[in-house]
């Protein structure tokens, strides 16, 4: 598991964690994250709903193939500024909803990653927030259902899927295919275990019939 100090980035000098590296178990999870991981902008980073990110180690082959000049920083390790980084779980293998025991602790995945400009700057490229956002290779969010200790060689188990049909790849291509399906967007905003965010995104499409810019998120022109 990955845990990352809050350091400067950027000519604005903004404040993240997404440098983050390695950490020696056991660790302790709480109900708002991992003890000794921290984020330098709590109102769009960390949180009950965003406690824990797991990115898919498996993704790390493709970026290399793709783009061969990512590979040094994704060498790092934790290039994602993830905190958890496991094979054979996908975007297209893992549901919203899914509850899995890791140790003592369940977690429960509550939305994928929207990512942001700070992705360019850590990967000096300045479109990378949008080829992760584009790809689908984004990653997610798990919020705390019981918190505890996870202790090195711990099992991840499934406990429970309650949405086998909401993959986070099929959330993350509502979302980057400006999509406005009134079906998909209505059922979307009723899934009470995806994140109230997420949810909101969903209605403000519903009743506005415009997609959401996002420009300053990805730090970039992404209306045409």
């Amino acid at each position: 598991m990955n845990t990352g100090e809050i350091v400067a980035i950027g000519p604005q000098r903004a404040p993240t964690g997404i440098f983050k590296r390695a950490t020696a178990g056991p660790w302790h999870v709480a109900s708002d994250g991992l003890l000794g991981d921290h984020q330098g902008d709590r109102k769009n980073h960390g949180g009950p709903e965003k406690a824990i990110h797991q990115y898919p180690a498996d993704s790390y082959a493709v970026w290399r193939s793709e783009y061969p000049s990512l590979i040094p920083v994704l060498e790092q390790g934790a290039a994602f500024g993830e905190n958890l980084c496991l094979p054979l779980m996908t975007e297209e293998t893992v549901c919203v909803g899914d509850i899995y025991r890791i140790g003592e602790v369940l977690l429960q995945i509550s939305q994928g990653r929207q990512p942001c400009w700070k992705l360019n700057l850590k990967f000096d490229r300045p479109d990378m927030a949008w080829l992760v956002q584009k790809t689908g290779r984004t990653g997610w969010y798990y919020r705390v259902l019981k918190s505890g200790r996870i202790e090195p060689g711990s099992t991840v188990d499934l406990v429970e899927r309650p949405h086998p049909h909401w993959t986070i790849a099929r959330l993350n291509a509502v979302i980057a295919s400006r999509s406005l399906a009134r079906e998909e967007l209505s059922e979307m905003a009723a899934l009470s275990v995806l994140a109230e965010s997420w949810r909101n995104l969903a209605r403000r499409r519903l009743e506005s019939r415009e997609v959401e810019s996002w420009s300053k998120r990805l730090g970039q022109n992404t209306e045409t």
